[in-house]
């Protein structure tokens, strides 16, 4: 079977929304992480499904890539790589609890949070962001779509203005290696 046309049809949508991404969102995010890095400030970041792989992955990123051999170090926490705190958290209190939590155990003045949800409007990810905003934490806000509610609660929005969600994924990883590349040097 020949899928050419598919695979230059979904390149073609990505080079797309490339074009489309907010530039300064992204350098303020950069700075908000260099600010986080500098004060010795915690990152926490989370996400479901293909957003937790893409949380998990920035923390590698940052904590080993921007970290190792460095007088500043990077302090991310992902929250949804403990099973054993999100299955205790999502049963005897409920899914949509399972990052509030956490941060509520966790989260101090200064601290940044990212979210990331490509609808936009994942219940337990619109209840982390809500609490960080009320503590008057810098929330990142990674969407898709029409952004949702987080979108809208966000102080910073790297919206990927897209209805596709495998893309919407593709580019919330591709800011993760665009930022490392950047930040390597700094």
């Amino acid at each position: 079977m020949n899928y050419k046309n598919q695979i230059e049809n979904y390149l073609k949508k990505e080079k797309e929304v490339f074009d489309l991404l907010d530039r300064d969102a992204i350098n303020q995010t950069m700075n908000l992480l260099i600010q986080a890095r500098d004060n010795r400030r915690h990152v926490f970041i989370m996400g479901n499904g293909g957003s937790s792989a893409t949380a998990s992955h920035y923390v590698g990123d940052f904590n080993k890539g921007l970290s190792i051999n460095r007088d500043k170090k990077y302090r991310f926490i992902c929250l949804n790589d403990n099973p054993s705190t999100i299955l205790s958290l999502a049963n005897d209190v409920s899914y949509e609890s399972i990052f509030i939590e956490q941060l509520k155990n966790f989260l101090d003045e200064g601290d940044l949070v990212i979210c990331i949800s490509g609808s936009g409007n994942s219940p337990n990810i619109i209840r982390a962001a809500e609490y960080a905003k009320q503590r008057g934490n810098c929330v990142i806000g990674m969407t898709g779509f029409d952004g949702g509610r987080l979108k809208t609660i966000s102080d910073v929005q790297l919206h990927v203005p897209v209805n596709d969600m495998q893309i919407t994924e593709d580019v919330h990883m591709m800011f993760a290696h665009l930022m490392m590349s950047i930040l390597y040097n700094e």
